[in-house]
């Protein structure tokens, strides 16, 4: 056997690199190719049960990392976990990844992403769910539940078109009841501590404006869909859901916002991020919700985890890890 050391490979290297540019040798420089410029689809189909589930990628914001983002601790401290992740120097990332249920006799798409009024301001960074169904061969005329589990603007706006109409006009639009119960309120709003929280109630009565026939209210520990039930996971709003997806005997759990970035939240499940309306109930969520999922060692489906954002939760003393399920070329 012949032993090849580095200097024999750039060597032959440089060899073959001369016969390209002076034509002497087997093979000749091409024309360059074009670049596309654009990403690749954004959406990953999964198995649960009979059930077929696709993960569409809505986008992700990248942008500077706001002093209370990490509202209960320095800002030091969580400038040097996103440096610890691999983000961009004082900057924080946040996808989102609404999940399409289909499981024989209906569609469900739980939650609907930043809305397709987003995708241009935006540079195409969010407001892409539209595009990724498309994409994955889905007519929103054919989704028949929109499960909404909260009603953050990330995960409500993708209801309107950017001229106002419905995006899936033939949905039953799904809300939880206890947070319908609390954005709805005009009570509430006029208590907003501050003007995030002010402008999530504006955005509420705007994008709900004339849908209140078209509204289902659920409750908690109910199966709202057929094999999707809803969990009680409050904090991040009054009303916060995420859903057990169960056919047969495999089951998801699809966690919705129980952590913003699990590079902060989930691995530090202590830390407050400025987005929870009672912090200190998020946190005991999330103690609560990933200690279930790691006993369960079940498989875990977050809006903000990096897409395709399917994983499993493993306790590490006081915190968490996520470990991201490997890519599955089939279904």
């Amino acid at each position: 056997m012949t032993d090849l050391t580095r200097r024999d490979l750039l060597a032959g290297a440089a060899a073959i690199g001369a016969a390209a540019v002076t034509g002497l040798g087997p093979t000749t420089a091409s024309a360059s190719v074009p670049q596309s410029g654009a990403q690749a689809p954004g959406f990953y189909r999964y198995k649960v049960g009979s059930y077929e589930c696709t993960s569409i990628n809505d986008g992700a914001r990248t942008f500077p990392m706001p002093d209370k983002f990490v509202v209960n601790l320095p800002k030091e401290e969580a400038l040097a976990a996103g440096e610890a992740a691999y983000m961009p120097k004082g900057m924080v990332t946040v996808p989102f990844n609404p999940q399409l249920i289909n499981t024989g006799s209906k569609l469900v798409l739980i939650d609907t992403g930043n809305g397709v009024a987003n995708l241009e301001p935006s540079k195409g960074a969010v407001g892409r769910t539209l595009q990724n169904l498309a994409a994955a061969g889905v007519d929103p005329k054919n989704i028949d539940i929109v499960l909404l589990s909260h009603l953050h603007p990330d995960h409500t706006n993708g209801i309107r078109l950017a001229d106002g109409a419905l995006a899936f006009p033939n949905a039953e639009i799904m809300v939880p009841a206890k947070d319908w119960e609390f954005w709805a309120s005009d009570e509430n709003a006029a208590k907003a501590p501050n003007d995030m929280t002010k402008n999530y109630f504006a955005n509420v009565k705007k994008t709900f404006a004339g849908l209140e026939s078209k509204v289902t209210k659920y409750e908690w520990g109910k199966e709202v869909a057929p094999g999707i039930t809803s969990i009680a996971t409050p904090g991040h709003t009054p009303g916060h859901t995420s859903f057990a997806v169960a056919s047969g005997d495999k089951k998801v759990l699809i966690q919705s916002d129980v952590t913003n970035i699990p590079e902060f939240f989930l691995r530090n499940p202590d830390w407050h991020v400025a987005f929870d309306n009672d912090a200190a109930l998020a946190q005991a969520t999330r103690h609560k919700f990933y200690d279930m999922a790691a006993a369960e060692k079940a498989t875990v489906i977050g809006f903000h985890f990096t897409f395709p954002s399917v994983g499993h939760v493993e306790k590490d003393g006081a915190k968490y890890r996520l470990i991201p399920s490997a890519w599955n070329p089939t279904i």
